[in-house]
């Protein structure tokens, strides 16, 4: 997550985890003026459905102009529906009103350095005040967490042991990745994650990594040299899964309700 400079009101691109598109050099830019929300499993509705969502359709037209500046066939998308990984974010982070947001797929290949790259073309944004966001997961591997407990208590939370080892070493060397580099040194600790021995024990598969890189395109040019980030709040679920929340730079606390 990309702090700002400080503003009356917050404007965000934000990439997730869960949608994502084909073609070897494709990426789409939600632009439903009206967008609804897909269901959550085991989430009751009353959580989130009075939830008034924003797009942010100005934004998502100059998402498009940088993206396609740099070489992406990069297209509209105006029947998306807004998924959990953005709009459950949203409500975290800004229960009494969503900001104007504009959501970036992922490309189904899965390859980081296209996904860095995306960061990085969207990065002059940050120039004008806007928060960039990644939504995935530092450990996200459906295959390895534990189920029993949250269908016994129908509770995700309900762990009954603690994460595994490969779970807890691999969420650290993420931490270790985002506090300890900067610049083009933080691009290249991420990317370099995906060899990490335990990469393939927190992901399955690499859609839920994706945004981790895409921030880090964005977060990582020369100019961002000595701006490393910090780890602000962590919860596990299913036991093996780590939802950790960094913030790389200021983000002032005026600047934290949505206009």
């Amino acid at each position: 997550m990309l702090p700002v400079p400080q503003r009356d009101d917050v404007l965000m691109p934000e990439q997730g985890a869960h949608w994502g598109c084909s073609g070897s050099n494709r990426l789409e830019v939600a632009m439903n003026p009206h967008p609804t929300k897909s269901p959550v499993a085991y989430v009751h509705p009353s959580k989130y459905v009075n939830y008034e969502l924003v797009p942010d359709l100005d934004s998502g037209r100059k998402c498009i102009d940088l993206l396609s500046a740099e070489g992406f066939d990069v297209h509209a998308n105006e029947s998306l529906e807004w998924i959990h990984d953005t709009y459950l974010i949203l409500i975290r982070m800004f229960p009494d009103r969503c900001p104007p947001t504009t959501i970036i797929s992922t490309n189904v290949q899965y390859d980081p350095h296209f996904h860095m790259r995306a960061g990085t073309a969207l990065r002059p944004l940050r120039e004008q005040n806007y928060l960039i966001i990644g939504t995935g997961g530092a450990v996200h591997n459906l295959y390895r967490n534990v189920w029993g407990p949250m269908l016994r208590h129908s509770d995700n939370f309900a762990q009954e042991t603690p994460p595994e080892k490969w779970a807890l070493d691999f969420r650290q060397a993420v931490e270790d990745a985002i506090v300890n580099n900067s610049g083009p040194a933080l691009r290249r600790a991420m990317t370099r994650l995906m060899k990490h021995p335990h990469f393939r024990d927190a992901h399955a598969t690499d859609d839920h990594y994706m945004a981790a890189v895409f921030v880090a395109g964005a977060a990582g040019s020369e100019a961002d040299l000595g701006t490393t980030g910090r780890l602000m709040a962590e919860t596990w679920e299913l036991t093996n899964m780590c939802n950790s929340q960094f913030t790389i730079g200021q983000w002032p606390r005026e600047s934290r309700t949505a206009a």
